[in-house]
């Protein structure tokens, strides 16, 4: 298991705010705000080392492979989501690296995760009871619940976020994991944080900090909340409820509070309002600090977080191995 803490900034060469921000173009640092020079791309060297064996195994073991279909399930917002759309053909494109093939010797099916409680583990179940061989999960707490739910035994294959999955019980360490569970961390809560220093030392001269966020992102409220408060940031807090939220009205209820600068923390019920959220922001003149990097192409200030691609790329790989036999207790082995 993994725990993802790669981050993303995306600084713009100019904003429509009036204020440049240094540097054009994406920039990768770690979460403690150091850049990722020689360290990460030697990091990087054994996984690459481990992917490149399993894709030589997987060709010798063709005649294996392409006698057998295997059909697995997967969790997620819909295809149309940002985060999905930019990450999910890396996971179809290293499970096809690796031998399977989508439409050819791959099947997936999908429940979205974007839905009340009760259809979503009524759906899992049903999935379960189809027969899939795994389960992959990317997102808030409730689809690992749901395929908890659905099957005790069944290897599950998660993208945490938003929610500690040892902390919750799910794995008992990152090297480790124990039970039917694996997969990657991305611990938001850290992000949120780092996401407050960010955008303070961007603009060191303001004080009033509002922070918008829902259910599914509490635990990141909690933080960034900390964080703002040892900076001495006064922090108006705007929680969503309902959705599909009303970002109109809760824009005109920030506005009430003369906040200076926002943080839009990272609930999967966001995404798809993006364009309008940072177009809102820029009417009231506020600089703005998101999660991923399809904020800022769609008119967002800054934003810090995961690499969707890479995520996805490191559940493919998971996938491919339990596919192969490996189990979900052992890896990343």
């Amino acid at each position: 298991m993994h725990r993802n803490m790669i981050g993303l900034v995306s600084r713009s060469q100019t904003c429509r705010l009036g204020r440049a921000i240094v540097g054009d173009g994406p920039v990768r640092v770690t979460p403690n705000g150091g850049s990722d020079g020689n360290q990460h791309r030697k990091a990087e060297i054994p996984c690459r080392t481990r992917r490149l064996c399993a894709r030589l195994a997987a060709r010798s073991a063709g005649q294996q492979l392409s006698g057998r279909t295997a059909r697995i399930g997967f969790l997620q917002p819909p295809l149309d989501n940002p985060v999905v759309a930019r990450g999910y053909p890396a996971f179809l494109d290293e499970l096809k690296k690796s031998g399977f093939s989508e439409g050819q010797n791959l099947i997936i099916e999908f429940v979205r995760l974007d839905q009340d409680a009760q259809h979503l583990f009524a759906q899992t179940a049903e999935l379960v009871r189809s027969k899939v061989e795994l389960l992959v999960t990317t997102g808030s707490e409730d689809g690992v619940q749901a395929a908890m739910a659905a099957s005790p035994t069944i290897p599950i294959v998660m993208w945490a976020i938003n929610f500690d999955p040892i902390a919750k019980g799910y794995v008992k360490s990152l090297a480790q994991p124990g039970g039917n569970v694996t997969g990657i961390v991305s611990l938001q809560t850290e992000l949120a944080a780092k996401q407050v220093e960010l955008l303070t030392e961007a603009f060191p001269d303001r004080a009033r900090l509002a922070v918008l966020w829902d259910g599914l992102t509490a635990d990141q409220f909690a933080a960034a909340e900390r964080q703002a408060k040892s900076l001495r940031l006064d922090v108006r807090s705007l929680k969503l409820e309902n959705p599909p939220y009303d970002f109109d009205a809760a824009f005109r209820s920030l506005a009430e509070g003369s906040p200076q600068m926002l943080l839009v923390l990272s609930s999967p019920f966001f995404g798809a309002y993006r364009s309008h959220i940072a177009e809102m922001a820029i009417q009231q003149r506020l600089p703005t600090m998101f999660i991923f990097k399809t904020y800022v192409q769609a008119g967002g200030l800054i934003s810090y977080g995961v690499d969707p691609q890479a995520s996805y790329r490191q559940l493919g790989y998971s996938v491919y191995k339990i596919l192969n036999g490996a189990k979900p207790a052992d890896l990343p082995r």
